[in-house]
């Protein structure tokens, strides 16, 4: 079954200012996000949830240095983009 990514405006706008910093990881944050519909757990994408505070999060990869935090809702087939950004901005 294909998962749904459902955009809000807040993470559309950090992803934009993501984008427009980081032109050349475009095509890679593009396939991120087909992979995420077709499967989630493809292992390039290095699935992983998170712990403490953001511990209803998990994090995929864009590459080994930007990582994207989504909101997964497994049971209704959805994937809600929380932000975007390296690990160090995530864990400030």
């Amino acid at each position: 079954m294909k998962y749904k990514i459902i955009y809000t405006k807040s993470y559309n706008k950090i992803a934009t200012k993501f984008l427009r910093r980081h032109p050349e990881l475009e095509k890679q944050y593009e396939k991120t996000l087909k992979l995420l519909e077709i499967n989630p757990n493809h292992p390039s994408l290095r699935l992983h949830k998170l712990s403490g505070k953001l511990k209803s999060l998990f994090s995929v990869s864009v590459n080994i240095r930007y990582r994207k935090l989504v909101h997964f809702i497994i049971n209704e087939y959805t994937i809600v983009p929380i932000s975007i950004g390296s690990h160090d901005d995530m864990y400030r």
